[in-house]
């Protein structure tokens, strides 16, 4: 029997009909004074766009974020973007899908493996305040660390995406001191761990996720950065310390610049890893997204997040390595 459909699996020009999570509905209005709604459609090979034109009263109370509707349609393109033509959209009838967790994209790795990984990873963290302040938080935030994205959109924004990011990024660091033993491991370990971990606060969680009001006005690494000053006050721990404040350093300089949101630029060499580390785990990631549903031999669409570039399908496959005897 052959595999359903999913949203992003249809090509350019081809008829849509499907069921999907409405991950966004948000209301505008159009030039000519008439209301519309602006759609993001997901299931779990990823999301995509539309826009509801002329919407009703009922239609902006009809489809709102968080609820399953059967769309029709057609796949397009506007101007590289990919986006649906919308036909025909209804909320659900009896006994048709109308379970919103089972839409969402979900991690490529069980909440049991990422628990495993980071446990390992926290005894590794061997100076005792970093890993008090580790253990403290990720106790405090587990159930959230391990099922909230990474982000709205663009990287890992799929549930259990801000453990998987953060295992990525921890396996990468992994390979990157042992070639480089210099560097302080523990240190690069425990602001890994921690680095993101301001996104429990910042966002309202895996399904139809939106910023929350102290996500827009402060943001992750702010907010983290209060947490880790108020787990050292419950840990009777000096927030001014040497030891606290290059752990403070790694979370707040981990974007690298300014204009990207860091208060400072990493100053200590494992923060400018963790930063280059966090920047090559994303950007693979959106990556691997937009090329997975390119057909080979065609330019993707363009990536917002990498400076608007479209990249190349090779049809050129990959060699597998070869097998052992």
């Amino acid at each position: 029997m052959a595999a359903t459909k999913q949203l992003l699996d249809y090509g350019v020009d081809e008829a849509v009909d499907l069921f999907v999570l409405l991950k966004s509905a948000d209301v505008r209005t159009a030039k000519n004074g008439k209301q519309y709604i602006a759609l993001v459609f997901e299931d779990q090979s990823g999301e995509i766009s539309g826009k509801y034109w002329d919407a009703s009263p009922d239609d902006i109370e009809n489809y709102v974020a968080g609820r399953v509707v059967h769309l029709q349609g057609k796949r397009e393109n506007y101007q590289t973007h990919p986006q649906i033509k919308i036909f025909h959209l209804r909320l659900t009838h009896p006994g048709e899908p109308n379970d919103p967790n089972s839409f969402i994209e979900q991690a490529p790795m069980s909440r049991a493996a990422m628990e495993e990984y980071i446990t390992q990873t926290v005894f590794e963290i061997t100076q005792p305040t970093w890993n008090r302040l580790v253990r403290k938080l990720l106790q405090e935030y587990a159930d959230k660390f391990y099922t909230y994205p990474a982000a709205k959109s663009n990287h890992h924004a799929f549930q259990g995406g801000l453990a998987y990011h953060t295992i990525s990024i921890l396996k990468l660091a992994h390979s990157v001191v042992k070639q480089y033993p210099d560097l302080n491991a523990p240190l690069l370990f425990a602001g890994a761990i921690l680095h993101d971990l301001g996104k429990t606060i910042e966002l309202s969680g895996p399904k139809s996720t939106v910023y929350t009001l102290a996500g827009n006005l402060i943001g992750h690494i702010v907010l983290i950065d209060g947490e880790l000053v108020r787990a050292c006050d419950a840990l009777k721990l000096d927030p001014q310390a040497e030891d606290v404040l290059l752990l403070r350093h790694m979370i707040l300089s981990h974007h690298g610049l300014l204009e990207y949101g860091s208060p400072v630029r990493p100053a200590l060499r494992e923060a400018d890893v963790l930063h280059q580390l966090d920047e090559l785990d994303a950007s693979i990631m959106m990556l691997d997204t937009v090329v997975e549903h390119t057909t080979p031999g065609e330019f993707s669409e363009r990536v917002f997040a990498l400076d608007g570039r479209r990249f190349y399908r090779p049809t050129t496959t990959t060699p597998q390595p070869p097998t052992a005897d």
